[in-house]
């Protein structure tokens, strides 16, 4: 079982930038990839991006691709979005993801961190 730790969100004004973060501990990190989701309001946690562990080989949705970039830190375990032209309709909670699988619009993931929450808004 891995924990996957967040950190990063907070509120930014449309066309601003922020960075999450995401740390994962296990006694034995084996997860082929890892990958982010969000949660608007009232709506479905929806994927956003995933990256393969160990090509580094990423896929975005639609909704981000040419604005948000999926990164990862092989040393120290760790997996980073940066949020570019952020919009008010990516206000969400950002959940980091392992084992994540899928294509297309149907994803799945076996481990979530906590979530942490993006604000975009004047």
């Amino acid at each position: 079982q891995v924990q996957l730790i967040e950190s990063g969100g907070g509120l930014v004004q449309p066309g601003g930038s922020l960075r999450l973060s995401c740390a994962a501990f296990a006694r034995t990190f084996s997860s082929y990839a890892l990958g982010w989701f969000r949660q608007a309001p009232g709506k479905e946690r929806e994927f956003v991006a995933v990256i393969n562990w160990s090509t580094g080989n990423t896929y975005y949705a639609d909704s981000v691709k040419g604005r948000f970039t999926a990164s990862r830190d092989n040393a120290n375990i760790t997996v980073y979005l940066q949020m570019n032209s952020l919009k008010p309709e990516d206000t969400a909670v950002y959940y980091c993801a392992a084992d994540v699988s899928g294509y297309g619009s149907t994803w799945y993931a076996g481990s979530w961190g906590q979530g942490t929450q993006v604000t975009v808004s004047s």
